[in-house]
């Protein structure tokens, strides 16, 4: 039986900052039919693209980009990227941040250190409208850090693109005037938008939404987990 070719996706997004990475996957899959390739090394870079206009048929994602910190990356990536789906690839493999990107909307999670067959396999559910798990994958239940991380997914993957910028100049412990000046917008709307930011994840004031935010990076993900310290 031959093996799933990856002919169904004409087009690809490639978003890495690792260039011996970018280009071996790029390789691999020219070799199993996809056309086109393009390639990012920054969330922003990719982000851009895809608001100029750009229509890969699948992205394939690294989660750890110079520019993101946990899955909000994924998540933003996700409102530009529509219909189209991503294709988590990360060395990253503990269950709990496998089962957090699925639940964030990746459409698949496959370890970087995987063999062709595994990629041709998560094309091949992917086209057949499957979410696609790596081998092994054990679904992460329950209450504790995970479930906090997992509301904190949720209630993130309601902010639109320009609110979720936003939310990250909070983080960073930004003003307004400040978030204002650097989003070329009026301080107004930067308070309107902060408005809607706390009202879609359910608090009160800017230091809840930072926690809100930090929860769903990785390491409240896996905190608790085995091995990690």
């Amino acid at each position: 039986m031959s093996e799933p070719a990856g002919a169904g996706f004409a087009r690809a997004l490639i978003v890495d900052d690792h260039p011996l990475f970018c280009e071996a996957l790029s390789l691999m899959l020219r070799e199993m039919g996809v056309a086109e390739i393009a390639a990012a090394d920054r969330l922003a870079a990719a982000a851009a693209a895809l608001e100029a206009g750009a229509a890969p048929d699948i992205i394939l994602l690294d989660l750890s980009l110079p520019d993101v910190n946990g899955l909000d990356g994924l998540i933003r990536l996700k409102r530009l990227a529509g219909a189209t789906p991503i294709v988590v690839i990360s060395s990253m493999e503990e269950h709990r941040i496998v089962a957090s990107v699925l639940r964030a909307g990746a459409a698949g999670f496959v370890p970087k250190q995987s063999p062709r067959d595994a990629f041709a396999r998560a094309f091949a559910a992917i086209r057949a409208g499957a979410v696609f798990r790596p081998d092994g994958f054990v679904a992460v239940e329950g209450d504790g850090p995970e479930g906090e991380a997992e509301t904190a997914i949720d209630r993130l993957a309601l902010l639109t693109p320009q609110q979720a910028r936003i939310l990250d100049a909070v983080c960073e412990g930004k003003l307004n005037k400040q978030i204002a000046h650097d989003l070329d917008i009026a301080e107004t709307t930067v308070k309107a938008h902060i408005t809607a930011i706390l009202r879609k994840l359910g608090v009160h004031s800017r230091t809840q939404a930072v926690l809100i935010a930090q929860n769903a990076r990785y390491r409240n993900i896996l905190r608790d987990a085995p091995g990690v310290p």
